[in-house]
């Protein structure tokens, strides 16, 4: 008998992620969570303790591994917006979550951290429609939990300061050791592509550190400078791996060097003088290396705060792109309608706890967390398991000392199934709510198959009226952004390879963070079974091919110091034979047959180049037409 593989989306719908476990969080969400049910019970009070528990879960969500202003901003939005929607829910009829969820759904389109903040409320106020509390000892309490929740997660920031961005800065000099040490091997790309992510993480640390200090801060500054000054050296990197030459040992430890003394705050050390056989590229990174170390004698003049637009234009762009934008009101029509008919489900059919429909469909239909179809997948495997989980723990009544036992080993899981896989996350969260929620039906087996229906219909909800009926919910969503992206790459490619680059570390850096979310796009879309995971599946191959022509752009900017500068015809016929790409995938169509240079110090890109138009003649523009929608 011959084994038939499983469909790519199942594939993808079940694996992992494979990053490393947030023990700090998971601590800190077993305290947060059963340290209240422990004192509440102490005291006598177990019902104030659950409902403190309640608040803190609302911020266990939001809170993530990053610096602490950004980490402060989002749990800081997430409890107050929670508490608020919280508060609405004990007050009102379950019908006005409708108005709830349109507001979240708005709120989303703002940006990603007040989007988690959008979610807390919607999520929240569905709990608190089904809270039996008077509403104002209800939302007190649970006001008071995130607020220990957000203590709990901040209370280094004021001994650790800059820490977080050290060690961003340090984990870019480590991957780049990591990097040169794999040349030549097959590991080399994946070394590439962490460093790119690594890279990716350290901007966003210290740019936002730099927007809220304005330039003040000596060692916001100074990691600053480290890490503009690291884009040479990377791209020299880059250009040795890609030719596949070992990097000198000398080099590879002074690089793990480098990252420890970032970390501990020392200076940097002499760099070693590279070999006498050594090319350009090695020579470049090796000068780089030293600029670096040189880096307090530049900081005055290379730390230049960027101009920002002023709040009017800010505010006109966002009321244009958000507030106006087509694609955000389609996500305020889904949301709402899908809530509502949660809430009419809710009463039509006698619910004994309607609001569980309300709080799945919350949960799962979340405008910009994924792939709706993955969501609502995982979400009912993982709630299955969950209410299994956490009403047989009800329905056995165990003491309640070992109930707040339970609470805390569940708790410790909830981050890693955050950052490890949605339906893990589902798991590991539905028996807390359930324990949160349902106590008060300890000893109640019927509680399993209660929880179990109310989770079924709302995913059935989600999967027929927001995503099989819903108006372009299946069609393929990736073609957009994948043209933009190589649109970017034409922009570097003419800027860096032309006769006067102005804007070539800036445009570098926003390919390769380009490339990056445009892969977590794909990812997302391969968990879909319909269209747009059968696109996202053929054109996988296509950001393999972007990744190497981004690579060959940087090697060739180091080959022309050997070589000499490529002519300006010739950069201008491989920047519009790239344009040329994203128009095809636009249109949903192959790709023109043009001439492409074959001269030095063009030649790999131009085969790179080739190479990616080649692959869009193949399966993925065959497979859809639509590739812009």
């Amino acid at each position: 008998m011959t084994d038939v593989p499983a469909p790519h989306w199942l594939r993808e719908l079940l694996s992992q992620n494979p990053v490393p476990i947030p023990y700090k969080r998971a601590a800190r969400s077993a305290l947060a969570l059963a340290g209240p049910i422990a004192v509440g019970l102490a005291l006598g009070r177990g019902d104030i303790g659950m409902l403190v528990s309640i608040g803190a879960l609302c911020v266990t969500f939001a809170d993530t591994d990053g610096p602490y202003a950004q980490r402060a901003e989002r749990m800081g939005l997430a409890a107050l917006l929670g508490t608020a929607g919280y508060c609405v829910g004990t007050l009102v009829h379950p019908g006005w979550l409708v108005l709830v969820a349109a507001l979240s759904a708005f709120i989303s389109a703002t940006g990603s951290t007040v989007s988690m903040a959008g979610l807390q409320m919607l999520v929240f106020a569905c709990v608190g429609t089904g809270q039996t509390a008077e509403p104002w000892l209800a939302t007190v309490c649970f006001a008071g939990g995130a607020l220990l929740a957000v203590v709990l997660a901040l209370a280094a920031w004021p001994v650790r300061g800059a820490a977080v961005e050290r060690a961003a800065v340090a984990e870019v000099y480590e991957d780049l050791a990591a990097m040169l040490a794999a040349s030549g091997s097959d590991q080399a790309r994946e070394a590439r592509r962490r460093l790119t992510a690594s890279m990716n993480r350290a901007y966003d640390a210290l740019l936002q550190a730099r927007s809220r200090l304005a330039g003040r801060d000596w060692s916001y500054r100074r990691l600053f400078v480290v890490l503009t000054e690291t884009t040479p050296v990377v791209e020299a990197a880059v250009a040795l791996v890609n030719a596949g030459r070992p990097a000198p040992p000398a080099t590879v430890t002074y690089l793990f060097d480098a990252a420890l003394r970032i970390r501990l705050r020392s200076p940097l050390a002499e760099v070693p003088e590279p070999p006498e056989d050594a090319g350009p590229a090695l020579r470049q990174m090796h000068a780089a290396l030293r600029s670096v170390a040189d880096f307090r004698q530049g900081v005055s003049s290379t730390d230049r705060r960027e101009d920002e637009p002023p709040l009017g234009q800010r505010l006109r762009g966002w009321w244009d792109e958000v507030a106006l934008g087509a694609l955000t009101w389609g996500h305020v029509a889904r949301l709402a309608f899908c809530v509502g008919l949660a809430v009419l489900a809710g009463e039509l059919l006698d619910l004994e706890q309607p609001y569980w429909v309300a709080l799945t469909v919350a949960i799962v239909l979340k405008p910009d967390f994924g792939s709706v179809f993955g969501r609502a997948v995982l979400r009912g495997l993982g709630t299955a398991a969950g209410v299994l989980l956490g009403a047989a723990v009800l329905a056995v009544d165990p003491r309640p000392w070992l109930l707040v036992v339970l609470v805390a080993a569940v708790a410790l899981l909830v981050p890693i199934g955050q950052v490890r896989n949605y339906g893990m996350l589902s798991t590991f969260v539905t028996p807390l709510v359930i324990i949160q929620l349902d106590l008060a039906n300890a000893g109640d087996w019927s509680l399993v198959g209660v929880r179990l229906l109310d989770t079924a219909i709302g995913c059935a909800i989600v999967l027929v009226f927001g995503f099989a009926l819903w108006p372009g919910a299946r069609g393929p969503r990736v073609g957009a952004e994948l043209a933009d992206t190589i649109d970017l790459l034409a922009d570097y490619l003419a800027d860096a390879l032309g006769p006067a680059p102005d804007r070539r570390s800036d445009l570098r850096r926003s390919a390769y963070r380009a490339l990056t979310d445009l892969r977590t796009s794909f990812q997302r879309s391969l968990v879909e079974p319909f269209r747009a995971g059968r696109q996202a599946a053929a054109w996988w191959p296509v950001i393999m091919t972007m990744e190497r022509l981004t690579d060959a752009i940087t090697g060739a900017v180091l080959a022309q110091a050997r070589v000499g500068p490529a002519t300006a015809e010739d950069v201008a016929a491989l920047a519009a034979a790239v344009r040329d790409t994203a128009g095809a995938v636009r249109a949903g169509r192959a790709p023109r047959e043009l001439a492409l240079p074959a001269d030095a110090p063009l030649e790999r890109v131009s085969a790179e180049v080739a190479a990616v138009r080649g692959v869009l003649r193949g399966p993925g523009l065959s497979d859809s037409r639509a590739a812009g929608e």
